[in-house]
């Protein structure tokens, strides 16, 4: 099915590496304007911005932790200034919790965790969302986990985290359909990024494709089988889907 997201803007946070990178691509293939989020790395965000504006679409970085409010209030300043809206908000950013019990776990990092992943996306649709409901259209996608499934031991701080983001999503849905904003999530299990690497060989000690026999279909998921369900969910080829998680995971 073809899309076209042309004349909208995505603010895709993480947004140069992995998921999220995979999402900017695929939002600005299909006509979308990007500004890209991230934190550190700014080659990596140069690039990502680089490789859309080879698609024709207008692309710009944006340094801030999400987990900051300030920094995250300076950011969406500067992207309504320089893109002149924000009709589509992917709050991508994450971070993996050290895999300790919860009687190991240090407080700070249960707090990070959980600050970047339910306090960021609750402070950048708070200030997104007045700026969509102006649009014809606004849709937020959270890009959550299969975590959330299973809540495995050894995991608290992240299962803990992408829980409160599900609920933020379904509260948000709730609260602004009549404003014509969907806000949908996406819980990609396993992929094959940076940080899905470090897992990998910080659990098993193995090569990450070393699970590819033993994956659904074959394979580990790739960023692109994430980024193409979010583009179908912010396009006019979803009417009415509002509310909902989808699981990216082969059905495991």
């Amino acid at each position: 099915m073809q899309v076209s997201l042309n004349g909208r803007t995505a603010l895709v946070t993480g947004g140069s590496r992995g998921i999220g990178r995979a999402i900017a691509l695929n939002l600005a293939e299909a006509g979308a304007d990007v500004a890209i989020n991230y934190r550190r790395d700014e080659s990596a965000a140069k690039d990502t911005v680089a490789e859309i504006e080879k698609l024709g679409r207008k692309a710009k970085a944006y340094s801030a932790s999400v987990e900051n409010w300030d920094e995250d209030v300076a950011m969406v300043a500067d992207v309504l200034k320089d893109f002149g809206a924000i009709g589509i908000l992917v709050n991508n950013a994450g971070i993996a919790s050290r895999g300790h019990s919860v009687a190991d776990t240090d407080p700070a990092e249960l707090e990070r965790v959980i600050r970047v992943h339910a306090f960021a996306p609750h402070y950048l649709s708070k200030l997104v969302i007045p700026h969509m409901r102006k649009e014809k259209r606004g849709d937020i996608v959270m890009i959550s986990s299969n975590a959330t499934k299973y809540n495995a031991a050894n995991g608290a701080p992240y299962s803990m985290g992408k829980a409160a983001m599900d609920a933020l999503a379904m509260t948000i849905a709730k609260e602004e359909r009549t404003n014509g904003i969907r806000c949908n999530i996406v819980g990609p299990s396993l992929t094959v990024t940076e940080m899905g690497i470090r897992l990998t060989k910080a659990r098993t000690g193995g090569d990450i494709h070393k699970l590819d026999a033993s994956s659904p279909f074959g394979r580990v998921s790739v960023p692109d089988d994430v980024a193409k369900v979010v583009t179908f969910l912010v396009s006019d080829a979803n009417p009415y889907a509002n509310g909902q998680k989808i699981y990216i995971d082969g059905g495991n």
